[in-house]
């Protein structure tokens, strides 16, 4: 994150990205994520997540402790009060439900004049945004991301720290059918792990278990039915709903060979 900051002048780069990455080490996988990338392992028929989606939502009280430790990174126009809608001049003190950094429930606050700043997140599930900009809390980059028509910086919030899980190989006995699959937020917007899952066992049983190209295939199979077919209306998935329009990368890594084969 600092070789990103230092090079994107010179480099003339700007934005940002998330990052997911599994290491194979002495035996055990290392899945390290920053964003809302995803991995699973899918060993005979279980889902085993080996990550978790870093959004507003899900880093609520970090990102309001953070701010309500250095009030001034919210430049005098935002509140770190969580709020379940947006406050109107007209219900100054009245009562009305509020979080903060630590609490987990909900409780009544009478509304005062700083209530009716904009809160640091707003918006629900895919919506959510920090400081109504962006909907991802942890990557790399965006050294240079500001609010909309100001100058009030949003990299603070933002951390370059991955979460890391680890999974021990050698506690289980794999086949060739046992996956890790890692993918961009383009396949989890529109597929869940269960129908990942449903795709994975579906195309492999197609192939001989010792045919590597059937983890390719695999992949090949995830991105098309996420993107979906092209229609007068955009990209349409088997439902008829709408297919991804994010980017949409997908790894397929078998944990079994065939001589383990059952």
């Amino acid at each position: 994150d600092e070789q990103i900051e230092r090079e994107r002048v010179p480099q003339r780069l700007s934005g940002g990205c998330c990052a997911l990455a599994a290491i194979y080490l002495m035996g055990k996988f290392y899945v390290a994520n920053a964003g809302d990338s995803r991995a699973i392992i899918i060993r005979n028929g279980e889902i085993i997540p080996m990550s978790r989606e870093f959004t507003p939502e899900t880093e609520r009280q970090r990102l309001q402790f953070l701010a309500f430790l250095r009030p001034e990174l919210l430049g005098k126009e935002f509140t770190h009060l969580e709020f379940p809608r947006r406050i109107q001049p007209k219900e100054l003190g009245k009562k009305m439900l509020y979080r903060d950094q630590t609490m987990n429930g909900w409780a009544y606050k009478k509304i005062e004049e700083d209530d009716l700043k904009f809160p640091l997140i707003y918006g629900e599930g895919k919506k959510a945004r920090v400081m109504a900009t962006i909907g991802v809390t942890r990557g790399l980059g965006d050294h240079d991301l500001k609010v909309f028509s100001s100058n009030i910086p949003i990299k603070p919030f933002l951390s370059c720290f991955p979460e890391v899980r680890v999974y021990d190989l050698t506690q289980y006995e794999h086949c060739p059918d046992d996956v890790l699959v890692l993918g961009t937020d383009g396949l989890w917007d529109v597929t869940n792990d269960k129908e990942v899952a449903g795709v994975v066992m579906e195309v492999l049983t197609g192939y001989e278990p010792n045919d590597p190209c059937r983890y390719t295939m695999v992949a090949q199979e995830l991105v098309v039915r996420s993107r979906g077919v092209l229609k007068e209306r955009g990209w349409r998935l088997a439902n008829d709903k709408l297919g991804s329009g994010d980017d949409i990368s997908v790894f397929v890594i078998p944990l079994g060979g065939p001589g383990n084969y059952t």
